[in-house]
């Protein structure tokens, strides 16, 4: 844009309307620029200003017009068709168009800053050596991979001079507020950057950080929130006096009601009230809503702490250097706590009191629970519960994120490698456990944690039943579009492998599903300088997300050929018949015991406290007004016509096969 000076006749106008200058010759305006709605105010050093007519909507139904009124402006450029009024200090800011700032203390870049970007915090382990330097296209991926992979000190030290490299390219001695922007009745906001459409409603001081906004997902930071060192980004509710210090904030995340938090990051759709948090590494769908509840030092995702939740980091020897992990899906129960280290398998229900270290990682699905002090875990119970059924379920639909660029890459399903991969070390366990236990022990022992011996067959034989559904399940996937006019030749074709990659072990990079070989060739593209920057290793992690569901089918097909002794191309058409019939089973066994559990929350414990001065009619009434009846209940009626699908999609399948024989 081009710029002039003031005409005399300008600069009489602004003199004339109470405006004065340091030096009027530093002011100077873009072509159209009219003083007319100029009052009251002083410029100081290089000011630009822009074209202010019309009027702007400050918030719904409330619109002023366009102009600079009663406030001091020092190094600005300020851009067209915006509003400023009543701010004591603006300082150091391009301000581009549409933007609206009123009623605030200062709002200033007083030195060179990068807003947040490589501020380096103490996550997952209080104690240091695994800080994360935070920035504005952080994703739970990266943040895993640096926080978690520290045994690689090449990758590291490689992965960690990219990130300074972005880092050190968001530095500037002016700082950005971007289009659409709203701030309003705050007090201080001091080298922070503000992306379009952000909302800043009576923030008490916002300092170091970036507000990554966009018009489909606009961030609002409301009343009373402190935030020091801070990156916030699209999409976005930071609220109600939560008070920050050294965090990242996802996309599509929730926070208030004075929810305090520091060295903390929170990735996508987390949603975080009333309580505390130390040190957390929460990954997406990290769910904490109690007043009483501490998170410490610990990895989390898909996860659910129930009131009063608590952990300890400190034996008082070293000081606080131990860190949990809760694998995807687990909850704790209200005034849980945890010693640790510990590490807790994927969908895990933690109850009670722990003082005892232990490892449940290839036990997905179990409760831990606490007898007389000891701690028990009872694997595969969580299994087919209504919660862990309904969770999956409502994951998807609960994404908030809104932004086209949505950095955490997320995926959903229930089974998978990773999750299967540790079903199968479960019962592997559990048969050697079995073997090698005494008749005349009621425990065994397993990696600091007991098990009841006569469960370990019961519950083998749980995780049995996700393993051939797992299994079967893959296999409807692939030939699902198959109908009487297929060939042989059709259903060899869709049972191939086309991958290389998946067979072996997988790991879970917070969301994310891989064949372990892939994240070993990204950890060596960024060894070796192939991966040379952020958007580089962003679009490598894209790629094994988009490539998930051959990976999946090689990984797949590797475990029938395992189970069968042929490819899953050459298996005999009655071997796929078997598998087809296996699935079928144990889907509509597994939904069946969901709906049993389903049931317990209609039985008569569920009815007290109902119909309270009535007899027991009143009582069924009242429920049934307030909580509905079993069998109109949706979720129940999902799961049976669920279990009818599948039984159609079954025999459908099977007939296709037989006519292929």
């Amino acid at each position: 844009m081009t710029y002039r000076h003031l005409t005399e006749e300008e600069k009489s106008r602004l003199l004339s309307q109470n405006c004065s200058a340091g030096n009027w010759a530093d002011i100077t305006v873009s072509e159209g620029f009219s003083a007319e709605n100029i009052f009251n105010t002083r410029f100081e050093g290089n000011v630009k200003l822009g074209i202010y007519e019309g009027t702007i909507e400050i918030e719904k139904n409330i619109s002023e017009k366009c102009g600079i009124y009663n406030s001091f402006i020092s190094n600005c450029e300020i851009g067209d068709h915006v509003y400023i009024s009543e701010v004591k200090n603006l300082s150091n800011y391009v301000i581009e168009e549409d933007v609206a700032i009123l009623n605030v203390g200062k709002l200033l870049v007083n030195e060179e800053s990068t807003f947040g970007n490589g501020t380096e915090i103490e996550v997952l382990n209080e104690g240091g050596g695994r800080e994360l330097p935070i920035f504005d296209r952080l994703s739970s991926q990266i943040g895993y991979l640096t926080v978690l992979y520290r045994h690689d000190k090449d990758f590291t030290g490689k992965l960690l001079g990219i990130i300074r490299d972005y880092c050190e390219s968001k530095r500037s001695g002016r700082g950005l507020i971007q289009t659409g922007a709203r701030i309003q009745d705050s007090l201080i906001i001091r080298n922070v950057a503000v992306g379009s459409h952000a909302s800043i409603t009576g923030a008490g001081l916002l300092e170091e950080g970036t507000i990554q906004s966009c018009l489909e997902a606009p961030v609002f930071i409301g009343t009373g929130v402190i935030a020091k060192n801070f990156i916030i980004l699209s999409g976005s509710r930071v609220d109600g006096g939560a008070i920050l210090d050294r965090c990242f904030i996802g996309q599509g995340v929730k926070m208030g009601k004075q929810y305090s938090a520091e060295n903390s990051v929170f990735f996508a759709n987390c949603e975080a009230f009333h309580g505390e948090a130390c040190s957390l590494f929460a990954g997406p769908y990290s769910v904490t809503h109690h007043k009483s509840t501490l998170l410490i030092a610990s990895l989390v995702s898909f996860f659910n702490a129930g009131s009063g939740t608590n952990q300890s980091n400190h034996m008082y020897k070293l000081g606080p250097l131990h860190q949990g992990i809760l694998e995807r899906g687990s909850k704790t129960g209200s005034f849980s706590y945890l010693l640790l280290p510990c590490h807790i398998g994927a969908f895990t229900v933690v109850m009670g009191k722990h003082n005892a270290n232990f490892d449940t990682s290839d036990f997905p699905f179990s409760y831990i629970s606490e007898a007389k002090g000891k701690s028990e875990l009872t694997p595969a119970m969580n299994l087919f519960t209504v919660g862990t059924r309904r969770d999956v379920d409502k994951w998807p639909v609960r994404d908030r994120r809104k932004d086209p660029d949505k950095l955490d890459l997320i995926q959903f399903g229930l089974f998978n490698p990773y999750i299967i991969g540790k079903v199968i070390n479960g019962i592997n366990i559990l048969n050697e456990l079995a073997e090698k236990s005494d008749p005349k022990q009621d425990y065994v022992s397993y990696k600091g944690i007991h098990i009841h011996r006569l469960l370990l067959k019961t519950t083998r034989k749980y995780y049995e039943i996700a393993l051939k559904l797992y299994t079967g399940q893959e296999v409807v996937k692939r030939i699902r579009d198959l109908d009487n006019n297929s060939t042989p030749g059709d259903l060899r074709d869709r049972l191939k492998a086309v991958e290389t990659d998946g067979t072996g072990k997988w790991v879970e990079i917070c969301g994310l599903f891989s064949p372990a070989s892939r994240i070993d060739e990204l950890i060596n593209a960024v060894k070796s300088s192939k991966i040379r920057s952020v958007d580089g290793l962003y679009e490598n992690l894209v790629s094994i997300y988009n490539n998930y569901s051959d990976y999946v089918w090689t990984w797949c097909s590797s475990l029938i050929c395992q189970q069968t002794g042929d490819k899953p191309e050459d298996i005999p058409v009655d071997s796929l018949i078997q598998i087809i019939m296996e699935w079928k089973s144990n889907a509509i066994k597994l939904n069946n015991m969901i709906l049993k559990d389903a049931e317990k929350e209609f039985d008569p414990g569920s009815r007290l406290g109902f119909g309270i001065d009535g007899d027991s009619s009143t009582r069924d009434s009242d429920f049934e007004a307030v909580r509905g009846v079993y069998d109109k209940n949706k979720f129940v009626i999902s799961l049976q016509k669920e279990s009818k699908e599948i039984e159609e999609e079954a025999e459908r399948l099977i007939a296709v096969l037989r006519n292929l024989k």
